[in-house]
């Protein structure tokens, strides 16, 4: 049994697309959830080795994970402007010591 479920760009990187591709898979007989990159370049078009696999029967637990992630837990925060530091005034007395 294989599956696409779907895919999301990664991005570009030295003229080679990355995706990052989930499916239904079957490995060693056994079926479960494959999360894997997937490249596109001259050199070379089909999966990789990173990505990891969920073994079917941990797909609930795994569910559960991924679902009690809220959209504000992932928020990014907005920058913040780098507070500026006093500039010394070159005309300034140095103290004795």
């Amino acid at each position: 049994m294989e599956k696409e479920i779907g895919k999301i760009n990664k991005g570009e990187y030295q003229g080679a697309v990355t995706d990052i591709v989930i499916g239904i898979k079957e490995y060693n007989g056994r079926i479960g959830i494959d999360i894997r990159e997937f490249v596109t370049s001259e050199r070379y078009t089909g999966p990789t080795k990173k990505g990891l696999r969920i073994p079917a029967e941990s797909f609930q637990k795994f569910k559960e994970m991924i679902n009690s992630i809220s959209e504000e837990d992932i928020k990014e925060e907005e920058p913040t402007e780098p507070k500026e530091e006093p500039k010394e005034n070159k005309d300034s007395e140095l103290p004795d010591y």
